[in-house]
């Protein structure tokens, strides 16, 4: 007698469903290199996992990974040729690996693949060392402990030494053609906790970035709410006035943590919509008996860093 679990059975029941609503979808598939079978279309979504291991691209190719491109030539075409075929507020998304370069930032080097008149925020989730990289993907290919194994292992290390590269990135490129004067970029690395799925978070970012105030003076008249799940965490003796450190801490998306002073916890503790930016400012400028435009001058930055950042909202 088979027994099915009532978890087996909700993934069967979904795992239909999906099977059913893409059956209904309409569809077609194109046979050609990158971006050359939709020449001149324009698409509100193209979403990309190119096969995009940092490789020589002269050992016996795995389609799946392996794009016969040298290093991650195949991640900047995807990357800069995605303007050219995306609507007006269009996203390109792109899953991949990139190398680091001796003497070059990572960040600089991805950023110049970004069309001009894109947006673009780049989150790099690792960081590989090159023998624990080159072990991996020759696991992968089933070629560990095999003949020639520690043969193609070093060439793949010497290769890497004659292009300069130190290391390896993984992560995400998510794009959208704003078509401003200047493109808001964002490249960062972030290893730590996330809540999956991570779509949210990315469309999060873009409605902050479309809803921040270029000026100081329109962020002022901002009202701001905190989001569902910021904490804020306190380290210092029991009963302490002044603690040693304050935390706020996102717990949904990109679980970030930031430490402020009393000033900003003061600040975030405020924002439920009432008053504006310039509001609440003015009065810790009066709890603190600070000086209210040096306030200003040095708060609204950390303001903007708070919005930017997602641990404050445009209420």
């Amino acid at each position: 007698m088979l027994g099915i679990s009532a978890a087996s059975t909700s993934l069967a029941l979904a795992m239909a469903r999906l099977t059913s609503a893409l059956n209904e979808v309409a569809y077609e598939v194109r046979d050609g290199s990158l971006h050359e079978p939709v020449a001149g279309e324009r698409f509100d979504l193209i979403v990309s996992n190119p096969p995009s291991v940092v490789s020589p691209g002269t050992d016996a190719a795995l389609v799946y990974r392996d794009s016969g491109l040298p290093g991650d030539e195949v991640v900047r075409r995807v990357v800069s040729q995605s303007s050219h075929h995306l609507n007006e507020a269009g996203w390109c998304q792109v899953l991949a690996n990139w190398a680091h370069r001796r003497g070059e930032d990572w960040q600089e080097r991805v950023e110049r693949w970004i069309p001009g008149d894109c947006d673009a925020w780049v989150l790099q989730r690792e960081r590989v060392d090159l023998p624990t990289y080159v072990e991996m993907w020759l696991t992968d290919a089933g070629a560990h402990g095999a003949p020639g194994y520690v043969r193609r292992y070093d060439r793949w290390l010497r290769w890497f030494d004659e292009q300069g590269i130190e290391a390896v990135g993984f992560g995400w490129l998510s794009l959208r053609r704003a078509g401003r004067d200047q493109p808001v970029r964002r490249l960062e690395e972030w290893p730590y906790e996330m809540e999956q799925p991570v779509g949210l978070s990315v469309t999060g970012w873009a409605e902050r970035t479309d809803r921040l105030p270029a000026s100081d003076a329109d962020l002022l008249g901002l009202r701001l709410n905190q989001p569902e799940g910021l904490a804020q965490e306190t380290v210092g003796e029991p009963g302490s006035v002044d603690p040693e450190r304050i935390l706020l801490r996102l717990q949904r998306g990109v679980r970030r943590a930031r430490q402020v002073d009393t000033v900003e916890a003061g600040f975030v503790g405020a924002c439920d919509g009432d008053l504006t930016v310039g509001q609440l400012l003015d009065a810790l400028a009066e709890l603190t008996r600070a000086d209210a435009t040096d306030l200003r001058a040095e708060y609204l930055p950390r303001v903007r860093a708070l919005v930017t950042d997602g641990y404050l909202d445009r209420a």
